[in-house]
């Protein structure tokens, strides 16, 4: 087992890892390398760290100027990926990005694209796919489960309920 021997540090490597500032600077680069974050999650993570407030301020604020930090963009992303790809409902991305500390204004401003239609067509899918799942059960249980499975995605009670009647009606159709 070999050790490498370090030599001492420069002047300049001292002062960039005594300087908070410089700190701070690199850890938040670091975590944008490996994903993009939001202003909350970052402030966060540098108080983690033991940055102090005013440094940590000033950094983000220098990261928000030029663009590296933007919560808007950041939320528009994070509703095309769930909503679109995982097929969460507009409740549930909202939650998780009150999580993530974006402001209530932006989220709202990230989730206008969706219209009902889109929503309503999205829950109608996922429970198209859940319903091989229920296949074989009474229509009570048939219900129970798939309108269960898309409030927990985050479709409100109303929306769920309604498209898990019309895709059991379908079906039940289409088994005849």
């Amino acid at each position: 087992m070999s050790t490498a021997v370090r030599p001492p540090p420069t002047a300049d490597e001292d002062d960039s890892t005594s300087d908070p500032e410089n700190v701070a600077r690199i850890l938040v680069l670091r975590r944008l390398d490996a994903a993009p974050r939001t202003r909350a999650e970052l402030e966060r993570y540098l108080a983690q760290r033991g940055i102090p407030g005013e440094v940590s301020c000033a950094v983000l604020d220098r990261f928000t100027e030029v663009g590296l930090i933007d919560d808007r963009a950041y939320a528009q992303g994070w509703v095309a990926s769930r909503h679109g790809s995982r097929g969460l409902g507009r409740r549930a991305v909202a939650a998780e990005l009150r999580r993530k500390g974006v402001d209530q204004a932006i989220i709202e401003e990230a989730l206008d694209p969706i219209d009902e239609g889109q929503e309503r067509e999205r829950a109608r899918q996922l429970a198209r796919s859940r319903y091989p799942q229920v296949t074989g059960l009474p229509y009570p249980t048939q219900a129970r489960r798939l309108i269960g499975a898309l409030t927990r995605r985050g479709y409100d009670l109303a929306t769920a309920a309604q498209v898990v009647r019309e895709v059991l009606a379908e079906e039940a159709v289409a088994d005849d």
